[in-house]
C-alpha cells in the first residue's frame, strides 16, 4: 500500500506545487499585464477545469500524505516524536494549510473571475468599469493568497525532501 500512496502523493504533489508556482509567478502576472484580454485566458482555464484539476491534485496529495502518516505512526510507536516524524508532520501541516487557503480564498475568487469572463464573452465587448474593478480586486486577492500558498508549499516540499535525512 505504501508504494501506491507514495506514487499518488509525489506525482500529484509535483503537479500541485508546479501548477501553483506557474500560476502565481507566471500566469497571473501575465494575465494582469494583458488587461481585459486576460479574461479570455481565465475563461479558457475554467472551461478546461484547471481550478478543479488543481484542487483535485491537492486533495489527493494531502489525502495520500495523511494516510501514509497514519500507517507510519501506527506501525512504529514513537515515530511521530522522532525528528523525521516531526518534520513530515510539519510539512504535512503546511500543505494542509495551503489546501485550506486555496479552498477558502483562491477557488471562490477564480470562480468569480470565470463568471465575469463568461458574462463579458457573452456580451462580446470589454468588461464594464464595475467588472474591471472587481477583476482587479480579485486578481490582487488571488495574487496575495497565491504567494502565501506558494511559499507554504515550497516549505512543505522542503520538509518532505529532507525529513528522512535529519538526525
Amino acid at each position: 500500500m505504501i508504494p501506491i500512496l507514495r506514487l499518488v502523493h509525489i506525482v500529484f504533489g509535483v503537479f500541485w506545487v508546479g501548477a501553483v508556482l506557474f500560476a502565481t509567478f507566471v500566469l497571473m502576472p501575465s494575465m494582469k499585464a494583458s488587461g481585459p484580454s486576460g479574461i479570455v485566458i481565465m475563461k479558457e482555464l475554467g472551461r478546461r477545469r484547471m481550478p478543479m484539476i488543481m484542487m483535485g491534485s491537492a486533495i489527493l496529495t494531502v489525502g495520500a500524505g495523511i494516510w501514509m502518516m497514519i500507517l507510519f505512526a501506527s506501525g512504529a510507536p514513537g515515530w511521530m516524536s522522532t525528528t523525521t516524524g516531526r518534520t513530515f508532520s510539519m510539512g504535512g501541516a503546511l500543505a494542509i494549510l495551503s489546501l485550506v487557503i486555496g479552498m477558502i480564498v483562491n477557488a471562490p475568487a477564480a470562480r468569480r473571475m470565470g463568471a465575469i469572463g463568461e458574462a463579458v464573452g457573452r456580451r462580446g465587448g470589454p468588461p464594464t468599469a464595475e467588472e474591471a474593478q472587481e477583476l482587479a480586486r480579485l486578481q490582487a486577492r488571488m495574487g496575495t493568497a497565491g504567494v502565501v500558498v506558494a511559499i507554504l508549499l515550497l516549505l512543505a516540499t522542503a520538509a518532505m525532501a529532507v525529513a528522512r535525512y535529519l538526525p
